[in-house]
């Protein structure tokens, strides 16, 4: 699972070769009337024995099992082409269990064919490498690697007719990669079963259990099956046929998510939002820019689309202002407002209208104030940039904009904009509006 952190067993300590090893091995080979030279050289053990605790450091105390146990026989006795088949039959079995872990049903819906335990049973390693490179269970250096052990392992060790023999440093390599990339990595991520959590998404409205549950399922699934399912229902909420329990689902599983989205993922649903845009699909693409909104995405969109977004927002609240029982329907439009520009700057083509919009709400228009919506104005003019307080202290001693006009036509819209300009940090004031500032506080 990503993030997740293995901790590392104390290296073994491993016994001593024995002084008769060695001279066991010449004495055997000269009894069998062969080359010495079939074994592997004294110095080659060695070296080899003596780096196998910093390899053997890196496996999980549980994965050392029998044929790890087997491969350090082995390489004691110079059989660096036995080794090999150990540990590269170790690695395999490890990859064959996280695929299981991972959920053999899940790998069917993958690879849209029946895939049950006789088939990952009987899976070439080429195959099994490939599956893993599919499911995320290794990653694309891993796959490298690990496929160049494939190679090596059946041409120069005791698995097939070898094509030659390996030296200490040869051994030692492919063996830091089959645990570097296969064995030292114990966590085994769990699918997520693609039909059950669609089925649960366009079911009913989620219980808080129901949430949790699926949200917990994504997080113990690796990054890619995350990235594929979160873009799955990006699509849902984007249809136009989607009900609205699936739409309120698909957004609370990506609220949950969203601040564990990859720049992978949020390239991918940036991507899938142009693609509804390239298409004139606007359904849908009206839909994925609320999507970008509620999650607090907008920043990844174009300054245009921004500028879209702002405007439609700040439309509606000027709308709600100005129509009858605007103290009452102003709330929710002010705190939308505050929740887009909380995700970051204004665009700056924008900035004016929502400027005057915002601050002539706030002092209302000589009838009073929204006072429910007045803590959502009042955050967001304690986030003006020094532009934007520049732009405001403008309008407002101008009467060429209903700003300005209100503030000079009336005494309780005057002293609402100095209650307004109270909020403001001195320090943020632009010197070329200062004056201009000091006078209003006066």
């Amino acid at each position: 699972m990503s993030g997740l952190i293995i901790a590392k067993a104390a290296p073994p300590n491993l016994p001593a070769l024995p002084d008769t090893v060695l001279p066991a091995i010449a004495a055997l080979t000269a009894a069998l009337g062969v080359p010495r030279d079939v074994l592997a050289s004294d110095d080659d053990i060695e070296h080899a024995w003596r780096d196998l605790p910093r390899e053997l450091k890196e496996i999980p105390v549980d994965l050392r099992g029998e044929l790890v146990a087997r491969m350090c026989v082995a390489v004691s006795a110079g059989l660096f082409d036995g080794a090999m088949n150990y540990i590269w039959n170790a690695a395999i079995i490890h990859l064959r269990t996280k695929v299981r872990t991972f959920g053999l049903p899940v790998v069917a819906q993958i690879l849209q064919a029946d895939f049950e335990e006789k088939h990952l049973n009987e899976m070439q390693d080429s195959k099994l490498l490939d599956l893993c490179l599919k499911i995320n269970l290794v990653d694309e250096d891993g796959f490298f690697f690990l496929d160049q052990c494939r190679d090596i392992r059946n041409n120069f060790s005791a698995a097939h007719p070898t094509m030659g023999a390996v030296n200490d440093r040869e051994f030692t390599t492919f063996l830091n990669r089959c645990v570097r990339y296969a064995l030292a990595d114990a966590s085994s991520p769990k699918g997520v079963d693609i039909g059950s959590f669609i089925s649960a998404l366009k079911g009913g409205r989620f219980t808080a259990n129901q949430l949790t549950t699926w949200v917990d399922r994504l997080l113990q699934t690796h990054a890619a099956q995350r990235q594929l399912l979160i873009g799955m229902v990006h699509g849902i909420y984007c249809d136009p046929n989607t009900s609205e329990p699936a739409r309120l689902n698909s957004l609370e599983i990506c609220e949950a998510l969203v601040n564990g989205f990859t720049q992978s993922l949020r390239s991918d649903l940036v991507h899938k939002h142009g693609e509804y845009a390239a298409k004139g699909d606007e359904p849908r693409y009206t839909a994925s820019s609320q999507f970008f909104e509620k999650l607090g995405l907008i920043k990844l969109l174009n300054e245009s689309e921004q500028h879209n977004i702002f405007h439609r927002a700040i439309d509606r609240l000027w709308s709600v202002h100005t129509a009858t029982d605007n103290f009452y329907n102003e709330p929710p439009f002010a705190e939308r407002l505050h929740e887009l520009s909380s995700q970051g700057a204004v665009p700056e083509t924008i900035q004016e209208e929502f400027v005057r919009v915002v601050v002539c709400c706030r002092i209302g228009n000589g009838y009073g104030v929204s006072n429910a919506a007045v803590p959502s104005y009042d955050k967001i003019i304690q986030g003006f940039s020094p532009l934007e307080v520049a732009t405001m202290l403008q309008l407002a001693s101008s009467n060429s904009n209903y700003l300005g006009r209100r503030v000079a036509a009336s005494g309780s819209c005057k002293r609402n904009f100095i209650k307004a300009l109270g909020l403001i940090d001195p320090g943020t004031v632009p010197n070329v509006v200062r004056p201009t500032y000091d006078q209003f506080l006066k």
